[in-house]
């Protein structure tokens, strides 16, 4: 079994060579092959400088640097595109994560039968105002998605290639690979890890991760529940605010009726009613939002792939079942002759 480990690489340089020490020695003692891919996701001190230096001592040791910061979730799909191991591994350069857990992953994997495993860091060793988001967001990703893991941002992975070569990364969207697997049918599972305090450098968390983790949910949330079919989104809210602002309107309208034609009853003017404009402003909104909805379904209809809405488990040998029904014909006209 060959092993590919995908690693980006953002300043950290002092990490590097005791990373790869321990991950050689990790799959090593379980006598796995292997493949180190390291990502320079745009490194302003040395770090490129010690994976030239790593690759040129061990070949399995690929480098790969971007010319400048272009985020997390492009340098896994960069890595993800050359990976050529059996199983592959996705682990933070900040030796943060154990490489010693590497049997464990496997073993659960081919126990369980599933496709994916996701580290869950049950202890962290990390600031509180980096902990508790990070809670917080893996309860909502786990409600909204259906996908129940307990840490969905943990960075040690480890995946089936063939999972990992049908996802397409961009953006913020390396938090959701998991959740992205699971929309295509892929099986996921998840096991406690060894979570070790950060030696050296700095975390790149930042309060900005939170609010651009939120808004990722909601793009995987449709991408995964509405990709295909868009407008049973739009067009759903859009309904409900249709028809809502439509009953209230009916109701002004009778109101307005019976305060005209009935004695002692105050003459009621629409106009005089916020609740009228708000009405008119649920109407306008639903009608926009079917519109989107329609027009969301015309622009998938046009630009995407049959194959994208659907993952193939397996297949029988249809080349080998045609060449036998060949040979039976070809051995029925040879004794003919």
């Amino acid at each position: 079994m060959k092993i590919s480990a995908v690693i980006p690489v953002l300043d950290e340089e002092e990490s590097l060579r005791q990373l790869y020490d321990e991950f050689v020695a990790a799959v090593s003692a379980a006598d796995y092959s292997y493949e180190i891919i390291f990502l320079d996701d745009g490194s302003t001190d040395g770090s490129w400088d010690v994976i030239q230096q790593l690759s040129a001592a061990d070949e399995m040791v690929r480098g790969i640097r971007f010319r400048r910061n272009f985020g997390k979730a492009a340098a896994l799909h960069a890595g993800f595109q050359v990976a050529q191991g059996d199983l592959v591994f996705t682990l933070d350069a900040d030796l943060q994560d154990d490489p010693a857990e590497i049997p464990r992953f496997i073993e659960k994997l081919e126990a369980d039968g599933i496709d994916v495993v996701s580290g869950w860091k049950r202890v962290r060793h990390d600031p509180w105002h980096k902990v508790l988001p990070s809670r917080v967001f893996n309860w909502l990703v786990s409600r909204l998605t259906g996908v129940k893991l307990h840490d969905h941002n943990c960075g040690f992975k480890c995946y089936r290639r063939e999972v990992v070569s049908e996802l397409r990364l961009y953006g913020e969207l390396h938090r959701f690979v998991p959740v992205l697997a699971a929309s295509q049918g892929w099986r996921v599972g998840e096991i406690e890890v060894n979570h070790r305090a950060r030696q050296f450098g700095r975390s790149k968390y930042g309060v900005r991760r939170i609010a651009k983790g939120f808004l990722d949910l909601l793009t995987v949330y449709v991408l995964t529940g509405f990709r295909q079919r868009p407008h049973h989104l739009l067009g759903a809210i859009g309904l409900a605010s249709l028809a809502m602002g439509i009953a209230w309107l009916g109701f002004l309208t009778v109101w307005r009726i019976l305060s005209h034609q009935l004695d002692g009853m105050e003459e009621m003017h629409l106009h005089e009613k916020a609740s009228f404009f708000y009405s008119i402003l649920l109407v306008l909104f639903g009608g926009q939002l079917m519109s989107m909805g329609i027009l969301a379904e015309m622009v998938t209809a046009n630009t995407s792939r049959p194959e994208d809405s659907y993952s193939i488990m397996e297949e029988t040998c249809i080349a080998a079942s045609e060449k036998g029904a060949e040979g039976k014909e070809s051995d029925g006209d040879a004794g003919e002759e």
